[in-house]
C-alpha cells in the first residue's frame, strides 16, 4: 500500500492554499478601504486591463454572458472602481476603464501579494517556496493570465 496521498487530495490543497491566500488578501484589503471587492473582480480588473474594453469583450474574456459582464460592471461602476465612457475612435461603443479606486486596489493588491509570498518564504523556507513555483510553472501552462476562471466556476 502507498503511503502518497489519494489523488483527490492534490487538486483540494491546490485549491485550498489559493483560498487561503485569496482570503487574507481580501482581509487586508478590506482593513485598508475596499471592503466591498471579492475574489472575482481580481480577474474582472485584469480583464479590463490598463486601456479598458468593453462589456462584450470583457464577458468573452472571462468566459461569462455580455450580460453577466455588464451586471458586473454595473456593480463595480457603482461601488466605484470602474467607468464607462465613450470609445474615442467609435462614439457608438462603450468602453469600461478601471478608475483610481480600481487602480488603487491593484496597487494594494500587488503588495499585499508580495507580503503574503514573503510569509510563505518566511515558514517555509526560500528554496521550498522557489521549488514550489517552479513545480507549479512546470506543471501550468505558460500563461499565467487565465482570466476564464469565472465562467469556468459558473459563478457569474
Amino acid at each position: 500500500m502507498s503511503s502518497d496521498a489519494p489523488g483527490f487530495e492534490l487538486p483540494l490543497r491546490l485549491f485550498l492554499a489559493f483560498r487561503v491566500i485569496i482570503d487574507e488578501l481580501h482581509a487586508e484589503l478590506a482593513r485598508e478601504g475596499h471592503p466591498d471587492l471579492r475574489p472575482m473582480h481580481g480577474f474582472v480588473f485584469q480583464a479590463i486591463g490598463p486601456d479598458g474594453t468593453t462589456a462584450v469583450e470583457l464577458g468573452r474574456r472571462l468566459g461569462v454572458s455580455k450580460q453577466a459582464a455588464g451586471k458586473m460592471v454595473e456593480s463595480l461602476e457603482r461601488a466605484g472602481y470602474v467607468q464607462r465612457g465613450t470609445d474615442p475612435r467609435d462614439a457608438r461603443r462603450k468602453i469600461v476603464r478601471l478608475t483610481g479606486r480600481g487602480m488603487d486596489s491593484l496597487a494594494r493588491s500587488e503588495r499585499i501579494f508580495e507580503r503574503i509570498r514573503d510569509d510563505w518564504v518566511r515558514r517555509l523556507g526560500t528554496d521550498r517556496v522557489r521549488a514550489l513555483e517552479e513545480d507549479l510553472r512546470r506543471m501550468t501552462p505558460a500563461d499565467l493570465w487565465r482570466l476564464d476562471m469565472p465562467g469556468w466556476f459558473g459563478t457569474v
